[in-house]
């Protein structure tokens, strides 16, 4: 009878202690997010230090990417680290960078055991912080929260491993299936609790993409408008391969408080690309496509990718977005669904692509749907 009573309660404890290590995997995941749209190129990790079953230390990437999420956690945690247990949403770096070894830090700081979501594919890491962490003699512990980890900083993985961001295609479409009135004419869709949640993405992505026919159209800002977050904005980027791009625009007036940068063909008039740099646009030149008029999606992602941009929303319009998902270049499809029609002479979302394209693709499957009011949201996942 002892026995039975001792193993019922080792089976209570362990599944005390899975639990408390669920509930602090969950809130340095939380806390990472935290980070999202404003690390880049740095991952958004986030990081708590556990003590006796009591939080002495929190951490998350800060804006620009330092100091990252490990030190920030150790810093507030002080003395009370020694001993503690480190959770943290990625794998601590190994390597000399713009700042020292996260591992080194854990190590100094006397941390007795890590908790680790995912390993870093980085491949100056790629296993090395783990395993110095063990070298030092601290218990380590990889794999709890791996899936929401793998989300969270698949940007990250994405630039690293196929040298392009994390693509998200947002549309927002009619119940027939239309973006926008004849002739290309503006017309609201959906409303305002959908509104919020795409200013909130943009926000979560550092860069956002879109071609010049939109700016010729609608003449968009492209900025998080939610109140207190103006300052999360992130990267515009407008696909204007002739650099057709009006002075008088709203994105070119603003390009000196939100980043702006016009990617053009090589081709493109020089004296256009130094009006728009003394507006306080950047301009990025590529070669001209080699299959189709203007710009070659894949060449756009690889030039991002080497400014340091890991997560990028695209949000049209529809030549632009038939352009990445024929290219198979989309990850993730945020497709909103107004409840009012347009009528046959709308824009079609994916201009000479079904939507099917999305809804029965073999790659995207749906990950999460909502309704948003009127509005329903549903997420497709490339799997």
């Amino acid at each position: 009878m002892i026995f039975r009573i001792l193993e019922d309660q080792y089976a209570q404890k362990s599944k005390d202690a899975k639990a408390a290590d669920q509930r602090f995997m969950q809130l340095a995941l939380t806390l990472g997010r935290r980070g999202l749209g404003c690390t880049w190129p740095n991952p958004a990790v986030g990081a708590v230090v556990v003590r006796d079953g009591i939080i002495v230390g929190r951490g998350w990437t800060q804006p620009g990417g330092r100091p990252h999420a490990e030190p920030e956690a150790l810093r507030r945690a002080g003395e009370a680290a020694r001993g503690a247990t480190l959770y943290v949403t990625l794998e601590p770096c190994s390597h000399v960078g713009k700042s020292p070894p996260c591992a080194d830090a854990i190590i100094a700081a006397g941390i007795a055991r890590v908790v680790s979501a995912i390993e870093d594919s980085n491949p100056e890491v790629a296993g090395q912080g783990h395993a110095r962490l063990r070298a030092a003699g601290i218990t380590v512990n990889i794999g709890l929260g791996a899936v929401e980890a793998a989300r969270d900083h698949a940007g990250h993985f994405r630039r690293v491993r196929d040298k392009r961001p994390h693509v998200i295609l947002k549309l927002a479409v009619s119940s027939d299936d239309r973006i926008a009135a004849a002739g290309h004419k503006p017309v609201a869709i959906t409303g305002e609790a959908a509104k919020a949640r795409v200013h909130l993405l943009r926000a979560q992505c550092d860069a956002v993409l879109i071609g010049i026919g939109t700016v010729l159209a609608d003449d968009p800002l492209l900025t998080c408008r939610l109140p207190g977050m103006e300052a999360r904005s992130p990267v515009r980027v407008v696909l204007d391969s002739r650099l057709r791009i009006p002075g008088t625009g709203r994105l070119v007036h603003s390009a000196r408080e939100t980043p702006l940068w016009v990617m053009a063909s090589e081709l493109a008039e020089a004296p256009a690309a130094m009006k728009l740099g003394a507006a306080g646009a950047q301009v990025i030149r590529l070669a001209p496509s080699k299959t189709s008029p203007g710009l070659d999606p894949a060449a756009v992602l690889q030039a991002l990718a080497e400014k340091g941009i890991t997560r990028l929303l695209v949000e049209g319009g529809a030549r632009v977005a038939s352009s990445f998902v024929a290219a198979g270049l989309v990850d993730e499809v945020w497709l909103l669904r107004g409840p009012d029609a347009i009528g046959t002479d709308g824009i079609t979302a994916l201009d000479a692509l079904p939507l099917t394209a999305i809804s029965q693709s073999p790659v995207l499957k749906v990950r999460a749907s909502e309704t948003l009011q009127k509005d329903t949201l549903t997420i497709y996942e490339r799997t």
